[in-house]
């Protein structure tokens, strides 16, 4: 038995988390600070990293005293040290680093945007008894290769895996995530923050048909993603085409102008159009991988949009229409988490693949 603490702190969520065997969650504590980012609409770095400082000792001694156990019973430290905010990444990595050190553990990074498809593994548990209908019906380790999709605020990134930490990028936003066109979207149609959720609940009461808005292949065989164009549709069909230029361009309306009907309708049309681009681009990255000789087995989502009730039905349907087994995380693992850390860690802990101290916290890009 092996168990791993896992460290988060890449945005604005300051987790912790114990899991055994790479799987099996035994505690999982995530401080969110949505209040203090929500009069911004948006996360203020200055504002997350000062908040990782406060909430950091005591998330570690919540999910230690949740898990029942002391730090001399871990078998390593583990801490998501890339990508992210880098005041936000910080605070982990010194965390984690110190931890190490002091009693003597194996220190390991892990790549915050990979362990989110490790997230769709995770099983929630409490010592050995299965809590919830997740770990009662276990379906086992991925298959592979599979085909991965990770959806975030900061991220849309198709993969082709081969193993949890062998993984090749085969596509990529060219310009906006999907999530930062919900969050743009979610404040174009003031539904409040965080916006993802608030927009898609709205969406689901209204009817996707009203607005026909645009869905971005890029190239017939392009892998990659675009949603500046549909922010921008979303944009002009609440507030018209604007008149003049520069400072003095003016909107036609403003979103106070539409009825509450009309404003759900657009909530709808756009969650269609957003999930439409993604499902038609894994389908699309299912058939590259079947002529390279390498049909994927699985198919697996994660990142905060993983959590969306439209894409989670529409990846169902995709993976039964192409005969793949589909692998989504539970609501828990979806948004930033520390047992997704741990979890991937665990693989990298099995091939001895151990930080030194001088491990750095990296903003920028997934390898």
């Amino acid at each position: 038995m092996t168990l791993i603490l896992g460290l988060e702190t890449s945005c604005d969520e300051t987790a912790a988390a114990i899991v055994r065997d790479g799987r099996y969650v035994i505690s999982n504590v995530v401080a969110a600070q949505h209040k203090l980012h929500e009069r911004y609409r948006g996360v203020v770095p200055e504002i997350a990293s000062r908040a990782h400082l406060q909430n950091i000792n005591p998330v570690l001694h919540e999910t230690l005293d949740q898990a029942g156990v002391t730090l001399d019973d871990l078998d390593a430290i583990a801490v998501g040290h890339r990508p992210g905010l880098i005041g936000s990444l910080l605070v982990g990595v010194s965390a984690a680093k110190t931890l190490a050190w002091s009693v003597g553990k194996p220190l390991i990074g892990v790549d915050h945007v990979r362990a989110h498809l490790h997230a769709a593994t995770l099983l929630p548990i409490k010592g050995s008894d299965p809590v919830s209908k997740d770990s009662q019906n276990d379906p086992g380790p991925l298959a592979f290769p599979a085909l991965g999709l990770v959806v975030s605020g900061g991220h849309t990134s198709l993969y082709r895996m081969t193993s949890p930490i062998d993984l090749t990028l085969i596509g990529s936003t060219i310009d906006d995530a999907v999530g930062e066109a919900y969050d743009k979207a979610a404040v174009i149609l003031n539904v409040g923050y965080p916006g993802g959720p608030k927009l898609d609940k709205l969406g689901q009461q209204g009817d996707p048909t009203t607005h026909d808005l645009p869905r971005s292949m890029l190239g017939k065989d392009s892998l990659d993603f675009s949603f500046s164009g549909l922010k921008t549709a979303v944009l002009y069909t609440v507030r018209g085409h604007p008149k003049g230029r520069g400072a003095a361009a003016r909107f036609e309306r403003s979103i106070d102008d539409l009825s509450e009907k009309h404003r759900i309708d657009i909530a709808a049309s756009f969650q269609a159009a957003a999930v439409d681009a993604l499902i038609k681009k894994l389908k699309r990255a299912a058939q590259h991988m079947a002529e390279h000789d390498e049909p994927p087995r699985s198919l697996v989502i994660g990142g905060g949009v993983s959590a969306n009730s439209l894409l989670r039905t529409r990846v169902a349907e995709l993976g039964e229409q192409l005969g793949l087994t589909v692998r989504i995380p539970a609501f828990d693992y979806c948004l930033d988490n520390a047992a997704m850390i741990a979890g991937l860690a665990y693989t990298h802990y099995q091939a001895n693949d151990f930080a030194d101290l001088d491990l750095p916290a990296i903003a920028s890009g997934s390898v």
